[in-house]
């Protein structure tokens, strides 16, 4: 078994308080299927899914409801048997944000629909049919971003190595070291599968080192399995190891340029749920119909992880977990760094559900005293993109768009580690993601003026072309009659101005 011993660390980042023990004192729970599910369209980055369900209609589990139209885009189906009540608009979590999706709402039957037996899937024996039955199968990047797996693996650039993420560095989120103890297995099971779609010669699995049963369970199937083209790569426990250009430059001693990604580097980085998932969709033909949520924070009586279905509201987990603690103050879905607070716990899970986090009234910090920034340096010590956020502030609030752009605005990770370290409490992090929008729209504003400006010169110079052929037609026309015409021409401008005399005309009263 191949393992690699020296992993050097990124540039920046924090040593954080884990808060990992909360919810991983016990086994994953399954979650009992819900009354009703919420499916949505846009459960990933690209354009959403298009519905092939109507209202009224029954359906089974695991059945398509969703199919994926566009290359970018990826299948949806139900995680449980039922009837589809509506298709409608609701609030879903899609990556780092909320948007409004397009739904399906089912009413699950109440006869043990989340057992109903999967008719499986058949795994094609070329490229472009296994790339199809993954993005059929609607898996998509289960780690945070939600991008689409199929886009991902069906690089035709050269890659070398697979980065398979089992970081987890953000607090309170355990989901994929819990899924490393008890399915290591199906997670190498999905990571021999992604080598053979990429072409890549090893795969570097990266675990934090303080996640001693999860290395532990990889190690033991790894040394079981004897493949040396997977390779263990423990990484040191600092925040935040898990983003894909710290663990390109902890793993490959490379650094991924501005403007670039992985690929560029011969790398590609999928998360342990995806190679996980993908494992559950060749061998069982199981399509994604669930994943494991940290439903965790000192705001609930018994947090823990539970695999959950897709489109279950956020509720039923907080109840699954004992219910909100009298001080429960606020909810969060992702990690405390890059998560954001949810408005009610009737949102639905979605694939990028990765963690729901009920902060106590002495965990969430609910903002303070902003003071002027006092130019330490604190933030550009600590961003892992080698930024300088104090510069950044400053063309922000200004704003200046060519100087966000010229100070590297778009290598923003938005990891929040500006935040903890600012001793100004300048939330930095809000600040530089509003800028960001900004910026887009700025730029938005600049293409299409460019565009109206090309346009307008278009109209000028066919204007410009429509007279010069207008003047050459009157030339020609005059040529081809002759004198006679000419002559009644002269005759007829006579008359005219015979007429406006005897008018009075103000163009011939002076």
């Amino acid at each position: 078994m191949h393992e690699l011993r020296h992993t050097p660390p990124f540039s920046g980042g924090l040593a954080l308080r884990p808060y990992k023990a909360l919810s991983t004192e016990t086994p994953v729970a399954k979650l009992a299927m819900p009354e009703q599910l919420v499916i949505a369209m846009t459960q990933h980055a690209g354009p959403p899914a298009h519905p092939v369900v109507r209202p009224g209609q029954l359906v089974t589990r695991g059945q398509l409801i969703g199919r994926a139209v566009h290359a970018g885009s990826v299948a949806a189906h139900t995680s449980g048997a039922g009837t589809v009540l509506a298709i409608e608009e609701r609030l879903v979590p899609t990556g780092r944000r909320l948007v409004k999706s397009l739904c399906v709402i089912i009413a699950t039957d109440a006869d043990g629909s989340s057992t109903t037996p999967l008719s499986g899937t058949h795994w094609p024996n070329d490229q472009a049919g296994r790339l199809q039955a993954i993005r059929d199968g609607g898996l998509a990047g289960l780690g945070g971003a939600a991008f689409s797996t199929a886009v991902k693996l069906g690089t035709e650039r050269a890659c070398d190595t697979l980065i398979l993420n089992g970081a987890e560095c953000e607090p309170y989120i355990s989901c994929d070291d819990m899924l490393m103890r008890e399915n290591a297995h199906s997670v190498l099971d999905g990571a021999l599968i992604m080598l053979e779609l990429l072409g890549a010669d090893r795969c570097l699995i990266a675990i934090e080192r303080d996640k001693t049963d999860a290395l532990e369970a990889v190690r033991a199937d790894l040394h079981a399995r004897g493949d040396r083209r997977l390779v263990i790569a423990p990484i040191p426990t600092l925040y935040p190891a898990g983003g894909e250009r710290q663990l390109v430059q902890s793993l490959l001693g490379k650094e991924v340029p501005s403007g670039c990604y992985p690929i560029d580097l011969g790398a590609v980085c999928q998360n342990v749920g995806t190679a996980h998932a993908l494992a559950q969709l060749v061998f069982r033909g199981k399509p994604l119909l669930s994943r494991i949520v940290t439903v965790t924070g000192h705001g609930l009586h018994a947090p823990q992880n539970l695999e959950a279905p897709i489109g279950t509201p956020i509720r039923n987990l907080i109840e699954h977990c004992g219910g909100f603690a009298d001080d429960a103050c606020q909810l969060i879905l992702g990690g405390n760094m890059m998560g954001y607070a949810l408005p009610s716990d009737d949102i639905p899970v979605t694939k990028s559900t990765n963690c729901i986090i009920a902060l106590s009234a002495g965990e969430a910090w609910m903002g303070g005293q902003e003071w002027p920034c006092i130019r330490c340096g604190d933030c550009a010590k600590a961003c892992p993109a080698r930024l300088l956020p104090q510069e950044l502030l400053r063309a922000a609030r200004a704003p200046r768009f060519t100087a966000l752009a010229d100070l590297g605005l778009a290598d923003c990770i938005e990891c929040g580690c500006c935040d903890v370290v600012c001793p100004s409490h300048i939330p930095l992090t809000a600040i530089l993601r509003t800028a960001k929008h900004e910026l887009d729209v700025h730029l938005d504003h600049l293409h299409r003026a460019a565009a109206a400006e090309d346009r307008y010169a278009c109209h000028i110079s066919r204007q410009a072309q429509t007279v010069d052929e207008a003047h050459q037609e009157q030339e020609r026309l005059k040529a081809a009659l002759g004198h006679d015409a000419a002559s009644q021409q002269a005759a007829i401008d006579a008359a005219i101005e015979r007429t406006r005399r005897r008018r009075g005309d103000p163009d011939e009263r002076g």
